[in-house]
């Protein structure tokens, strides 16, 4: 007989229910599966409505971010061997909205994202043509390359023990890539991001518990750049309170 292996799914369908409840399916186990690959196999050929995001599956897009187990996973990397023959619990992330089933509300991760001016903002508009290159040296692009690999997967956010107290946080993915933008010898707007990062929802909300740091599938390190960004903070604070003109 054919090896099988059970999905306990998280369903919310608030058209039909407003309670939450768990359906559990049995799929095909193969070694070379992961949980992503389960959950499309029960769309496809065990009940077309379940709803979850996913787009990649090659750890790139970041919307397959699920709870699987208890533990933020992308579902496309996590593997089915590594549960067998335990069931798997798939749930969404936690710290968010739940629209359906598996899909959450990632509004508020957006506009924070927006705060924090997360794109390049350069120090001096170059014309488009003639030498409108902004150069940027190799160890000038080591000082942020890691905070600039994040995919957006809310991962660290699910993981935060202050985000699930605290929503006004800014969060660890947040922070980081205004942290990598600051590191960023080409910006220019590091002072603009200073007034959310630095405020009473930004880094000092962190109590530096590391799990962002664990659960990220790209090693990003969001714990590292908060107290980066923390030591940035006091060295500026002191700075401009023995000599302000230095500041």
């Amino acid at each position: 007989m054919s090896k099988t292996i059970t999905l306990e799914v998280f369903r919310y369908q608030p058209d039909q229910s407003d309670e939450p409840r768990f359906q559990s399916y049995t799929v095909p186990y193969r070694e070379d599966w992961v949980v992503l690959d389960a959950l499309n196999y029960i769309k496809d050929q065990l009940d077309g409505t379940l709803s979850y995001r996913w787009s990649c599956r090659m750890g790139v897009c970041g919307s397959c971010g699920m709870m699987v187990n208890g533990t933020p996973k992308l579902t496309c990397a996590a593997f089915l061997k590594d549960y067998y023959p335990k069931p798997v619990k798939v749930e969404p992330l936690t710290n968010f909205p739940v629209l359906r089933d598996l899909v959450v509300n990632i509004d508020d991760f957006m506009h924070k994202m927006k705060e924090v001016k997360t794109w390049l903002i350069p120090k001096k508009e170059l014309p488009m043509a003639g030498s409108g290159e902004y150069l940027q040296k190799p160890e000038e692009l080591a000082q942020y390359k890691q905070f600039s690999m994040c995919i957006n997967c809310m991962l660290c956010y699910a993981a935060c023990p202050v985000y699930g107290m605290e929503p006004e946080f800014i969060g660890p993915a947040a922070i980081a890539l205004a942290q990598r933008y600051n590191l960023d010898s080409r910006d220019g707007a590091k002072d603009e991001r200073a007034e959310v990062i630095f405020s009473g929802e930004g880094i000092w909300e962190c109590t530096f518990v590391g799990e962002c740091s664990v659960v990220c599938p790209k090693k990003v390190d969001p714990a590292g750049a908060i107290q980066q960004a923390k030591v940035q903070a006091t060295k500026e604070w002191w700075l401009g309170w023995i000599m302000p003109k230095a500041k």
